[in-house]
């Protein structure tokens, strides 16, 4: 029985050390998510990790987010 390597294609891009704006960094993470469930969740992973900030008037600045939880 032979092994056959199957080739997995790499549906994340590179993304380089540059600053987008906030509805370019949804696009991009979108466009690697299988649903807007993982988007959602990929956007809160990199926010509380402190792999983006978002900058304010030169400033920038960590994201908290926070839980709502419905009754």
């Amino acid at each position: 029985m032979a092994l056959v390597k199957a080739t997995m294609k790499n549906y994340y891009r590179k993304i380089n050390r540059s600053h987008y704006s906030l509805g370019d960094l949804v696009s991009i993470v979108g466009s690697c998510a299988r649903d807007s469930k993982e988007t959602l969740a990929a956007l809160v992973d990199l926010f509380e990790s402190g792999r983006v900030r978002l900058e304010s008037n030169g400033r920038l600045k960590r994201v908290k987010v926070a839980v709502a939880r419905a009754l």
